[in-house]
């Protein structure tokens, strides 16, 4: 089979690729593996029961089941679940949204495909621009969404450390250029693959040097506020016409709905519109009706605030202490980055013998899923840092003693793959 260039690169190997045909297929199969490799989120009844009620709702209503499955939306998407979380945001926030400042996308992964793609790459007469990463590690799922290569520039971080076994990653801005070739920029915020939360002033700062050279600051919003809100420090709700905020209902315990939310100027919303009406003709209703009944109301932010959030954050520090105490009697050193938010424990080995693939190999023979750090690159050179090929993404969302028996296992492989070393 012969492909064009697009083909060849978007059937090449990646990192999301690799990592959804785990998570899928483990999912899927029901082979006993450990699952801590993806972003699935957890179970949490209060979500659920408040999704049935409202499937209930829609399901009782002839209207309701007409407008969920019987009519397309327009491409920007669903115009009652749009008119609702703009007035809820202006109320809550005083942002002076309209409806359109909001676009729907057949979930995140989506909307950043269009974004890096209408902002990064080829200008004309020669003029290629990139998409710059203030911070790295970054999104495994960015790496390989442009249609040219080379789409990312990212910046090395600071490292301090914060405890005994913890550390955390600092926007060095003294590294951080903006240039005629820089057609905008992207930070997570938590981040995710460490869980590391931008600062208030930090995300300042990155707005200020946008604004300055006149192109978009992209915040992936997907754990973050106002909504799942899957932060452990105070980070507080941002927005401007210079920003383009993307928010998900994924990680509010709703992945398979595939609703990705964009909050920006109106003419990048326009824009979206029109390459959603290219790519998919109209977005799914599912997400936006299951979830306007709670953003109308604003329950979704209580629920987020005092439901989601304290899951995961109980989540988080039995994680923590069951890591902590499994490596105990380790002969090496060992981090975890500071958990501020999202899903996910970071682990740091310097000096780790092995790399972290080989090290996601042994652990996956073992029957634990993870996922090797050396993905979350994108934008940095290959080679140089050795970091990089030291750390894995754990995910801590599933079953607490399933999270536990393979963190322990973990915490076995690396006191094996240095005992081996010596």
């Amino acid at each position: 089979m012969k492909l064009s260039a697009f083909g060849r690169k978007f059937t090449a190997d990646a990192g999301i690729t690799s990592l959804m045909d785990d998570l899928g297929n483990a999912m899927a199969s029901g082979d006993d593996l450990i699952m801590m490799g993806g972003g699935n989120p957890g179970h949490i009844p209060e979500v659920h029961q408040r999704v049935r009620e409202i499937l209930a709702d829609i399901g009782g209503s002839d209207e309701g089941l007409r407008r969920l499955v019987g009519i397309y939306d327009p491409p920007q998407g669903e115009k009652q679940f749009i008119a609702a979380l703009a007035s809820m945001l202006n109320r809550e926030y005083g942002w002076g949204l309209t409806p359109d400042n909001i676009a729907l996308t057949n979930g995140s992964q989506a909307a950043f495909f269009m974004l890096f793609n209408m902002f990064g790459g080829d200008y004309g007469n020669g003029q290629r621009k990139h998409i710059l990463l203030p911070l790295a590690p970054e999104y495994i799922g960015y790496a390989d969404t442009g249609i040219e290569p080379d789409l990312f520039r990212a910046v090395q971080p600071e490292i301090s450390f914060t405890d005994a076994h913890e550390f955390k990653y600092r926007v060095d801005f003294d590294a951080v250029e903006v240039t005629g070739e820089t057609g905008a920029i992207c930070v997570s915020r938590p981040t995710n693959p460490t869980g590391n939360v931008v600062t208030d002033d930090e995300l300042a700062r990155l707005a200020t040097l946008a604004r300055e050279h006149d192109i978009p600051l992209i915040v992936d919003g997907a754990y973050g506020t106002p909504f799942p809100n899957l932060l452990f420090v105070d980070a507080r709700p941002s927005w401007d016409e210079q920003m383009i905020l993307c928010l998900s209902l994924s990680k509010l315990g709703l992945p398979a709905v595939r609703t990705g939310i964009v909050i920006a100027s109106a003419p990048v919303i326009r824009a979206l519109s029109g390459i959603n009406a290219i790519m998919n003709l109209a977005t799914g209703s599912f997400g936006a009706m299951l979830a306007e009944p709670l953003v109308r109301s604003g329950e979704i932010l209580s629920l987020s605030r005092n439901v989601v959030c304290p899951f995961y954050q109980a989540k988080m520090q039995r994680a923590v202490a069951v890591f902590h105490d499994a490596m105990a009697d380790a002969d090496c050193r060992w981090y975890i980055h500071k958990p501020e938010g999202a899903m996910f424990l970071w682990l740091w080995f310097p000096g780790l013998p092995i790399s972290s693939l080989e090290l996601y190999q042994r652990l996956k023979a073992r029957g634990v899923l993870v996922v090797s750090g050396h993905y979350f690159f994108p934008g940095l050179p290959e080679d140089g840092w050795r970091h990089r090929h030291e750390c894995l993404r754990v995910t801590y969302s599933q079953d607490d003693e399933r999270v536990a028996e393979g963190l322990r296992v973990i915490a076995d492989e690396v006191k094996a793959v240095w005992a081996e070393a010596r």
